[in-house]
Formats: C-alpha cells, sequence, structure tokens
C-alpha cells in the first residue's frame, strides 16, 4: 500500500512539473508571437503617418493600409492566444504591402522585403494589362498602378480561392471578404479575367474548386476577427 502511495505521489508531482513547464513554454511563445506583432504593426504605423499618396492609386492604398493598421491594433489590443497574435501580425504585413504598392505607384523605392501572405505564392501575380466585360461593366487589371487600375491587392487566399497580387479598376474581390464566400459569377470572372495569363497560380477549374481546406481557413479566420467584436473585413 505504501509503494502505491508513493507511485500516485511521484506521477502527481511529475504531472504537476509537466503541466507547469507545458503552460511555461506557450506563456513563452504568445509573448513572442505578441513581440513579433508588435513590431510589425508599429512598423507599419510609422508608415501610414509618414507616407501620403499623391495619385488616387497610392491615396487607395495608403487608404486600405491605414485599415489594416486599425485593424492589426484593435487584435492586437484583446489577442492572448498564439493564432490570435498571429492574425494581428498578417493583418500588419498585409498594410505593409498596401504601402509597398503606394510607393511604387509613386516613384518611389519600395523598401525591404517582406515575409510572405497566406496563399501569395500559390495565388501569383497579374503580369500583363488585360481588359474584359463582365455582367455589362469593363473589368481591368494590370501589374502596375494606372489611371484606369487604381485599386490594389497583394495577393492571396480570399474565402479559400486565389486572387492575384495586382492593380485593379474594381475591388471584385471584397463581396467575398464580406460574405466569407463566392457568388455564383466569381469563377467566370476569374476564368475571363486571368485565361492563359502566366504568372497566375491557379486556372479556372482550381479557382471553381477552391472550396475546401482555404475557406474554412477564411470561414475560421472570420470567426476568430469576430472574436475581437469585428475586423475591416
Amino acid at each position: 500500500m505504501e509503494i502505491l502511495i508513493l507511485l500516485v505521489v511521484v506521477a502527481a508531482v511529475i504531472g504537476f512539473i509537466y503541466t507547469n513547464k507545458n503552460k511555461k513554454v506557450q506563456s513563452d511563445q504568445v509573448t513572442d508571437e505578441l513581440a513579433d506583432a508588435h513590431r510589425w504593426t508599429e512598423r507599419l504605423g510609422g508608415q501610414v503617418l509618414a507616407l501620403d499618396g499623391d495619385d488616387e492609386a497610392s491615396r487607395r492604398a495608403m487608404a486600405d493600409a491605414s485599415e489594416r493598421f486599425t485593424a492589426a491594433s484593435s487584435q492586437l489590443e484583446q489577442a492572448s492566444t498564439v493564432r490570435q497574435a498571429r492574425l494581428a501580425r498578417d493583418s500588419a504585413l498585409e498594410g505593409l504591402y498596401y504601402v509597398r504598392a503606394a510607393r511604387l505607384a509613386m516613384g518611389v523605392e519600395a523598401g525591404p522585403p517582406l515575409p510572405g501572405l497566406d496563399g501569395q505564392d500559390i495565388a501569383g501575380a497579374v503580369t500583363e494589362q488585360r481588359e474584359v466585360e463582365f455582367e455589362g461593366r469593363s473589368v481591368a487589371a494590370s501589374p502596375t498602378a494606372t489611371a484606369q487600375t487604381p485599386n490594389y491587392y497583394p495577393g492571396g487566399r480570399v474565402a479559400g480561392r486565389p486572387v492575384p497580387a495586382g492593380w485593379y479598376s474594381e475591388p471584385w474581390w471584397r463581396p467575398a471578404l464580406v460574405a466569407g464566400a463566392w457568388g455564383v459569377g466569381s469563377m467566370l470572372l476569374f476564368s475571363t479575367m486571368f485565361s492563359g495569363m502566366s504568372g497566375v497560380g491557379y486556372d479556372a477549374q482550381a479557382f471553381e474548386e477552391g472550396y475546401g481546406d482555404g475557406y474554412q481557413d477564411g470561414l475560421d479566420g472570420m470567426g476568430d476577427m469576430g472574436d475581437f467584436g469585428g475586423g475591416d473585413f
């Protein structure tokens, strides 16, 4: 009996030590992730305060950068987990991509390279100017800012489907950001806009089949932002 009690006590002590150690590791990881998110958010804030656009494209890009700074700051205020800290970091990084686009639109040096965004490498980028007719209107895309294409997107996944980095005549991806799902005409627009364009990572079929893990990631991200009281999606 004494041996059994001793074994129980030893097991309890080991469990206590392991639990405390695991909690410390998790706490240290959260601290590190929060510090990283703070670093990128502060960098974005400095750029937002220091830079003003001098044309329509750069002004819109800086407005988007400012929105991402607001979102990142709000997320950081309430972040208490690794995932929440990373969401804030990603918001800040996305904002810095908008800053980078605004600088290029103004003919200013882009600045140092940035870490990639989720899905950015898969989505690819616009590599040629293109204009298509869709639902009675013209929709254009360009690898550089023009008077016709003043809306920038840094590239990545939106509700599980790819949106190539580039400049557009309208933010055709925004309804999917707001709703968390694409409309029925999105596949047709994607196919019409990017068919045969080099540099775009997905073809129309892959875009249509995007409902899956990526889509669920998008919903999960929307849910986490909801935990923060809402975002600018």
